[in-house]
């Protein structure tokens, strides 16, 4: 991939904000993005990639296609010299102070856009706080000492200052972003976070409009994320700042984007109870190219093969471990079955590690085969049954390959996969279950039900016929492209 860091010789018609994706990362927004933009020639994308460190991402995963006419990427941790802090004047500490109210204070209404503007402004401002000051600057440090004391005075100041320098690293760093990006018509983030923060910058200090989609929702992943974490230095205190973080870059996004748009209703009114206002949200499912998928149907077999793969990344969120400790019980009553772990391992190397430590404890190096990175043409239709086994998702488009495969499923019961799998009106669901659905993080249930699915040919067939009728009556690529289509008109023709 080559740097494309100069500025398009005209402004690009969308600037797509993309934090730990696309083009680094394979999953299934990274696919999203890669295929709205194939999808939509006519339109111009200029791509900003946020990430934490250089080194946690490699090579480009993807080539871009010759619609984007602008690629840079910044990452918020990494070390840099940055030149003595200048001096700043009082109004500026105390838009820092409401800044910082803003996004770690109590208060889980929603946010004021008239004060997220005015604090976007003030980031924007030659006077105002910007990364040197906040980092090397007197008056930064005593803003810091001071705030200990109204937040935190009886946890650890240590755990304290490191954690408010690590958040408002970031966001500094991001101003700087905001200061210096090449003009858009308007800007769509593809998650709240960072990338949403900086689109509610650019939507008030440029005055272009922002659109917001969420695939997952960026809050609660980020809380599943630091739950899940052995250790956080500052412990339960540093836990929660976080949190309170994250909660706030999400009404900051939510006060500035509009359309606010989520893959299913159950993710819509999680955006509302975050903060969005219900009448900006709207629902646009994801939708795949059913035709891409038509001829892997002839490759599957009658009945299921002996084969359960997970497709997906190798990492927490997505419990691969549960996927394991059910293929145990799987293997004990059906020898024969193989478990497929179809992802890439690199973005979480310990977890990955641990996972393959877990095979080799549980005796399963001859049924569980890690596979790494593979297209889907390759995989599915050598699979008897699709698993997810996710702590969290939205609508997972694994699940809508499987589906246009013609391959049951079996996934846990998160985000949009119940009614992808069972229907989701009464028309719907008269079309029968593609496959089963069992909690989260129940390996035995998780068994039992492959076990069903694959030990019942004829229930494994109709599962088979829904799954085909389903997906090309609600979620084709036709459907979603037209409806983002209809989103960037009103976007391109908006008058502030």
């Amino acid at each position: 991939m080559s740097a494309m860091d100069c500025s398009p010789a005209r402004p690009a018609d969308v600037a797509l904000l993309l934090e730990g994706t696309y083009p680094f990362v394979r999953g299934g927004v990274s696919a999203w993005v890669h295929k709205l933009i194939e999808t939509l020639p006519e339109t111009t994308f200029s791509l900003v990639f946020i990430g934490g460190r250089r080194s946690d991402h490699g090579p480009a995963a993807y080539a871009f296609p010759p619609n984007v006419v602008h690629f840079e990427r910044h990452y918020l941790f990494e070390p840099r010299k940055d030149p003595p802090g200048r001096s700043v004047d009082t109004s500026a500490v105390d838009e820092l102070d409401r800044l910082h109210d803003h996004l770690l204070g109590a208060s889980q209404a929603p946010a004021d856009a008239e004060l997220v503007k005015r604090l976007a402004l003030c980031l924007q401002a030659s006077d105002g706080f910007a990364r040197d000051a906040f980092l090397h600057g007197d008056a930064c440090w005593d803003w810091i000492c001071d705030r200990y004391r109204r937040d935190r005075a009886d946890s650890s100041f240590t755990s304290y200052f490191w954690t408010l320098r690590s958040t408002y690293l970031g966001l500094f760093t991001l101003a700087d972003v905001a200061r210096r990006l090449p003009p858009a018509r308007f800007y769509h983030a593809v998650s709240t976070g960072y990338a949403g923060f900086l689109g509610a910058l650019l939507r008030h200090q440029r005055g272009r409009p922002l659109v917001l989609t969420e695939h997952g929702i960026y809050t609660k992943e980020r809380m599943i994320d630091l739950a899940s974490a052995e250790s956080i230095p500052g412990g339960g205190a540093t836990r929660c700042l976080w949190m309170r973080f994250f909660q706030g870059l999400g009404r900051m996004t939510y006060a500035s984007a509009d359309p606010i748009i989520a893959l299913y209703d159950g993710n819509r009114k999680r955006q509302i109870e975050d903060g969005a206002a219900a009448g900006q949200t709207r629902i646009i499912a994801n939708g795949i190219d059913v035709e891409r998928f038509r001829p892997l149907r002839a490759k599957l077999s009658d009945g299921p093969r002996p084969v359960i793969g997970f497709i997906g990344r190798v990492v927490p969120i997505k419990d691969v471990k549960t996927f394991i400790r059910a293929m145990k019980a799987i293997v004990a009553e059906r020898p024969e079955v193989e478990g497929w772990i179809v992802g890439p391992t690199s973005e979480d190397e310990a977890y990955a590690t641990e996972c393959r430590q877990l095979v080799s404890a549980l005796g399963l190096d001859r049924n569980v085969k890690f596979l790494g990175f593979r297209a889907p043409e390759e995989i599915l239709p050598q699979l008897g049954l699709l698993a997810l086994t996710s702590m969290s998702e939205a609508l997972p488009l694994v699940l809508l390959e499987a589906f246009a495969s013609g391959l049951p499923v079996l996934t846990t019961d998160v985000g949009a996969c119940r009614e992808m799998v069972e229907g989701r009106t009464p028309e719907d669901r008269a079309l029968g279950s593609a496959g089963a659905v069992v909690p989260i993080a129940a390996p035995e249930q998780t068994a039992r039900a492959a076990l069903a699915l694959l030990g019942d040919p004829a229930r494994w067939r109709e599962a088979q016929r829904a799954a085909v009728q389903r997906v090309e009556a609600h979620y084709t690529q036709e459907q979603m492209v037209d409806a983002y289509r209809q989103v960037y008109r009103e976007a391109a023709t908006w008058r502030a």
